[in-house]
């Protein structure tokens, strides 16, 4: 089927140049989370979801809501500190004329332990990493749940280094600290044409990275495609993980703070989600 794609934002009703009644395709994905601050795992990317709807009537409306990115983590090492990345938001579409759609945010990515409840990536459409938790001892920190059918979950942090776990993508398990390539890399997203070219919507952040086995660590653990964020590096001062990209849904990158009390290591943040539907335009 040829059709045009629509980014729809708020409330709103089909064209009225389209006669109608037609077949539609719709893509839904939510906000991607935060990654961890301080010492972080990758956020989780915003659930998705696809559809196709048969003979809908042009004449009713739909209401859509898009999903903003969760903030990261603190970077700060008060005790006080949130260093667990925000969860993101919930993107829909409901009508009496369609299946209706909510997608869950993605799960933040767990932050330091100081003396946090817990750095535990959280859960949402696709989970967030675990993060770093030296107290009692590291333990491998728990990643964070994906929701069925709208993502999968995130990686655990590793027991023997400062690597994070990656958040969880729509494609894709987020990388355990502990995988021996590198670790902590983020899940990939997945491939859709709805647009008319194939873009990657829904990829998780990647975690903080110490050490790989025969691999460059300078530039992080890379951002998957799908608009994940690269991580941060276990550097002499801080590092930055890379925020998710906007309209895919990607989850923000952990960040790690060394040195620099001043708030330099604050995880990145999500990128937003995005509805599109597509249909006929003769």
């Amino acid at each position: 089927m040829s059709g045009f794609g629509y980014n729809v934002l708020g409330f709103g009703s089909f064209p009225s140049r389209d006669p109608g009644p037609y077949d539609m395709e719709i893509l839904v994905v939510a906000g991607g989370a935060g990654g961890g601050g301080w010492t972080g795992g990758g956020g989780g990317a915003g659930g998705y979801r696809t559809s196709t709807e048969e003979e809908v009537d042009p004449s009713n409306q739909l209401v859509i809501t898009i999903g903003a990115g969760g903030a990261g983590g603190a970077g700060s090492s008060a005790s006080s500190s949130v260093h667990s990345g925000a969860s993101g938001g919930n993107s829909s579409i409901t009508g009496s004329i369609i299946t209706n759609i909510t997608n869950a945010g993605g799960g933040g990515g767990g932050g330091y332990y100081n003396p946090q409840p817990s750095a535990a990536g959280k859960n949402g459409g696709s989970g967030g990493g675990g993060g770093y938790k030296p107290i009692p001892v590291n333990l491998g920190s728990a990643a964070g749940a994906g929701t069925s059918g709208q993502g999968h979950g995130g990686g655990v942090a590793s027991t023997t280094t400062y690597n994070c776990g990656g958040g969880g993508g729509s494609g894709a398990t987020g990388e355990a600290g502990n995988t021996a390539a590198s670790g902590g890399e983020g899940g990939i997203g997945t491939a859709n044409s709805i647009t008319g070219s194939e873009v990657y919507y829904a990829g998780g952040g990647s975690g903080i990275i110490e050490s790989a086995r025969g691999g460059d660590v300078s530039q992080g653990n890379p951002a998957p495609a799908g608009g994940g964020g690269k991580g941060g590096v276990l550097v002499t001062d801080y590092g930055p993980g890379g925020a998710g990209s906007a309209n895919t849904g990607g989850g923000g990158g952990g960040s790690r703070n060394a040195t620099n009390a001043s708030g330099g290591g604050t995880g990145a943040a999500g990128g937003s989600g995005v509805v599109i539907l597509s249909f006929p335009t003769a």
